[in-house]
């Protein structure tokens, strides 16, 4: 079972965005890797086309998996995550006991 999901809400732990807080885009397994949103932004210069005008974009780019970690729904403060075997089904649950929901959208 994997520690991240698409849709989680995890802080920072390090780099120049240390501290920042932000839902997980993308997960990139081969990079071992995220996107977060609003972090880690960088400029992208962009040829114009027929379909969007050129210009210098500003998007997020990938960030090391192992630099950021889920947030305690319930003390709001980053956690490490274990799994709980609920009946069939494994379940990703932080030290103070709560599940980690996956907010999608």
């Amino acid at each position: 079972m994997e520690r991240l999901r698409r849709g989680d809400l995890v802080r920072v732990t390090r780099g120049n965005d240390k501290g920042k807080q932000g839902r997980i885009k993308r997960v990139v397994t081969e990079r071992d890797a995220v996107i977060v949103e609003g972090v880690n932004l960088v400029k992208r210069h962009v040829k114009a086309t027929a379909q969007r005008a050129g210009g210098i974009l500003e998007v997020e780019a990938p960030i090391h998996a192992s630099k950021v970690m889920p947030v305690d729904p319930e003390t709001g403060k980053p956690t490490r995550v274990r799994v709980r075997v609920e009946g069939d089904k494994k379940v990703r649950v932080a030290k103070s006991g709560a599940a980690l929901e996956t907010q999608q959208g």
